[in-house]
């Protein structure tokens, strides 16, 4: 019924462009948080930030680990700043992060967030059939955007930014929060289900030996998520149905 391996008891899902459609936001903060600090740096000379960047080095990613990766592909280093309170948008690790995150909050508090309908419709069919369901993501606004959504409620679980940080777990791609995800549904990985629109999440799903892992293409690089691990590689969450 669910398009899935009759073995898979848990469901573990990312958030962002999976679930909602959150994704664009993140995009259009680390755009517009990225595009200032280059063009401040390099001037007339920039190289904007695109939505291959995203995809290659920052989604699915902790905020301070996606300014990490996408640095170090222009060969930029910057200090890592003091702490997480590093004022917003200086020039460093934490500032930049920082900055992003504050862009993220105001654009969800103007516009709001909906579920895909396709999402929202596959995991009340996951719920009836009584398969077990974490969030797994690695923004530390998760809940907030799952409230903002009304759907907090169908899950048993969630591990977002700041369980990841309590627990110490390593972001995506390596596999630790989707194994806690699978920890707190009480489930082994053989049994559980990863869906992921970032190729590392899904590098994640392949490397914890997960049961499956479902690729959500939103932004046409079916390819990547397939090299990365997907068992299946889907637009919507409703193709599954």
């Amino acid at each position: 019924m669910l398009g899935l391996p009759d073995d898979i008891t848990a469901l573990l899902f990312d958030l962002d462009g999976v679930l909602t459609p959150t994704a664009k936001i993140h995009f259009k903060a680390w755009k517009q948080t990225f595009d200032e600090f280059l063009k401040a740096r390099d001037g007339d000379s920039f190289k904007e930030f695109t939505q291959d960047d995203y995809n290659e080095y920052v989604d699915g990613m902790s905020r301070f680990d996606g300014v990490r990766s996408f640095l170090k592909s222009r060969d930029i280093e910057l200090p890592e700043g003091a702490d997480d309170d590093d004022g917003s948008g200086e020039p460093t690790v934490h500032g930049l992060g920082n900055r992003k995150n504050d862009l993220v909050l105001e654009l969800i508090k103007k516009d709001g967030v909906k579920p895909y309908p396709g999402s929202l419709q596959f995991v009340k069919a996951a719920q009836q059939a009584g398969l077990a369901r974490a969030v797994v993501s690695a923004s530390a606004n998760c809940r907030p955007v799952l409230r903002s959504a009304g759907i907090e409620d169908l899950f048993d679980a969630i591990i977002d930014g700041k369980v990841a940080d309590e627990q110490h777990l390593q972001g995506k791609p390596h596999p630790d929060t989707y194994l806690a995800g699978a920890k707190a549904l009480s489930v082994d990985p053989s049994v559980a289900a990863v869906f992921e629109d970032a190729t590392a999440g899904v590098q994640a799903g392949h490397d914890g030996h997960f049961g499956y892992v479902v690729g959500v293409d939103r932004v046409d690089h079916a390819a990547a998520l397939k090299s990365h691990g997907a068992d299946v590689v889907v637009k919507d969450l409703a193709d599954l149905l």
